[in-house]
């Protein structure tokens, strides 16, 4: 029998340094948690045994169980690189429509050539869908996960429907006789002050759409439009506002009128300025239409206030300026940035300056950690013992944030590790003269004559 005790000994002697050896060549896996070889001790009794005189019979192995606590954080240039603070994993399919979850804390995530985020096994994080506009997520249930595709185009174009724009014209200039100096565009001394905004076809094309400022009175003032070089009407929507003498290619401008007070002297009944409306569907004056690239028929209206109609022009002595000029169009957004906050949202800004959400990483987390299924690759796999995954936004409740642009270390402390060498040897050598002993007195015993 003192065989069989020397022998478990030496077996958990083993298992103890495989372990502590495993831990030592994982120290730089990323989001690789520690083992820890734990054991028991053996007694086989019987009703008939005498209890306190048992001995017993050895050693075994009851759990190598890994050690879940926080890695360090190692940040990095890669924005899809993620890292968990806190409880929780990442899921992930090992195809588009697979319901397969395996569970990690490796966040070392690229785009593959389809634009879903993958992992270095080509395996899909998951996530929850989202309004594109304001984030929000649908659903936090781990069945409505899907894979997270970052495209690098925002969508098509959006021709302009609207132009807003504020601005202070300077009350201190001298007016401009229309008839002695009609508005000339390529003639500075025709104008007072002058302002460019950039406007989108139905293609996505860049166009300038440039205005003029001249003033005609003490609280009158002239609006005319250039489209690309060319001059267009300005002409207005309404009855309300007075159009002003016509340019010398015989397009129209549009007239402001201002208070004692420097502001606006708006119609009875409006809150603004009735808007200009830019006809691009016209011809210019040499007889070929504004917009000749096979983009749609477009009309642009010329707002004098901001996006929130808070703000409206003025005639104060101070110089010309322009408060706002803003427009609602957009040419095709390529990729530029990529942003993860702490809820794991996935912003993705484009060229054009839009903005989109894309979805939402979802974490998942367990019961007993220690009970799930070790697979390899730094995963793991739900298994009875772990109990159900539990799925939620990341940073609330239980629930660790992510970080990105980082990824997290393997939690292996490498001193302790190679003091349990030390150890684990030494079990290994103790217990090997243990044999070794028990083999000297059976030899003595067998030479008994």
């Amino acid at each position: 029998m003192s065989f069989n005790i020397a022998l478990s000994g030496i077996n958990a002697s083993q298992k103890d340094l495989d372990t502590t050896a495993n831990n030592i060549s994982n120290v730089k896996t990323t989001g690789f948690k520690q083992s820890r070889a734990e054991f028991a001790d053996v007694y086989a009794t019987s009703i008939f045994n005498a209890g306190n005189t048992k001995v017993g019979d050895g050693v075994l192995t009851s759990s190598v169980a890994q050690q879940f606590s926080q890695g360090t954080l190692d940040f990095t240039e890669n924005s899809l690189d993620m890292a968990i603070s806190g409880n929780g994993f990442f899921a992930t399919t090992d195809g588009l429509g697979s319901r397969d979850m395996t569970y990690t804390r490796s966040g070392a995530f690229k785009l593959n050539d389809d634009k879903f985020i993958v992992d270095n096994q080509g395996n899909y994080l998951q996530g929850y869908q989202v309004d594109r506009n304001s984030g929000t997520a649908s659903s936090v249930a781990l069945a409505t996960t899907q894979p997270i595709r970052i495209p690098d185009v925002a969508g098509a174009p959006q021709n302009t429907d609207n132009v807003f724009t504020a601005f202070n014209v300077d009350a201190r200039r001298s007016p401009i006789d229309g008839a002695a100096n009609p508005f000339d565009p390529g003639t500075p001394s025709t104008y007072h002050s002058s302002t460019s905004a950039t406007i989108y076809d139905s293609l996505g094309e860049s166009h300038t759409l440039s205005t003029y400022y001249v003033k005609r009175d003490n609280n009158q003032w002239d609006v005319y439009a250039t489209f690309d070089g060319d001059e267009i009407d300005l002409a207005p929507t309404g009855t309300a506002v007075a159009s002003p003498d016509t340019s010398i290619n015989g397009n129209s401008g549009l007239r402001l009128t201002f208070l004692g007070n420097g502001e606006p002297d708006v119609p009875a009944g409006q809150t603004t300025f009735d808007p200009g409306s830019i006809d691009l569907s016209g011809n210019n004056a040499a007889g070929d239409p504004y917009l000749n690239n096979g983009a749609d028929a477009q009309t642009v209206q010329f707002n004098f206030q901001d996006l929130s109609g808070t703000t409206s022009p003025t005639q104060f002595a101070s110089d010309f300026e322009v408060t706002n000029l803003d427009q609602d169009g957009s040419t095709v957004g390529r990729l530029t940035n990529v942003d993860i906050d702490k809820s794991g949202l996935i912003a993705a800004t484009y060229s054009n300056g839009d903005v989109q959400y894309l979805g939402q990483v979802s974490i998942v987390r367990f019961a007993n950690e220690q009970g799930l299924t070790q697979i390899g690759g730094t995963k793991w796999r739900e298994s009875i013992d772990s109990g159900e995954p539990l799925s939620g936004e990341a940073n609330t409740g239980t629930f660790g944030g992510i970080e990105a642009s980082a990824l997290e270390n393997s939690n292996v402390n490498l001193t302790k590790e190679l003091v349990d060498l030390i150890t684990a040897q030494r079990n290994f050598q103790a217990n090997s003269r243990s044999l070794e002993v028990n083999n000297t007195i059976n030899q003595t015993i067998l030479q008994i004559r």
